[in-house]
């Protein structure tokens, strides 16, 4: 039977995060994880990406934010790779963890900053000369 709520939220999820991505954390996924795995595909990218409220890379700034004031840096990095990958300028990812850092806390915002530049000297690193 075909969910078109799953099916939109993976088609999203695929677009953001990219096929390699999603395609390790499904095939990750244990009897225990799936429902895990099924719940975020609708909520997160079916129910909420989806909607026209927002464009994509005001998502994504959103997201960065989000991440970096919670202190989710597994996530963070994530999120980091596919915001560049996608085209969203480093420049604005430094702009979302300066106003991160007034509202969230200085101590949340140098570590998004510190999980930032690991990340873009990693993708600077494996960058063709």
């Amino acid at each position: 039977m075909s969910d078109p709520l799953y099916d939109a939220g993976m088609k999203v999820r695929r677009e953001v995060l990219g096929d390699a991505h999603v395609d390790r954390a499904i095939a990750a996924a244990t009897p225990f994880t799936e429902p895990f795995q099924e719940y975020i595909t609708r909520a997160a990218w079916g129910s909420v990406w989806t909607r026209p409220g927002l464009d994509r890379p005001t998502r994504r700034l959103l997201v960065l934010g989000t991440l970096a004031a919670l202190g989710q840096e597994h996530e963070l990095e994530m999120h980091i790779r596919a915001a560049v990958a996608d085209g969203l300028p480093r420049e604005q990812i430094g702009e979302v963890f300066l106003q991160t850092g007034v509202y969230a806390g200085v101590p949340a915002a140098n570590r998004a900053f510190a999980v930032a530049q690991r990340v873009f000297d990693e993708l600077d690193a494996a960058a063709p000369s």
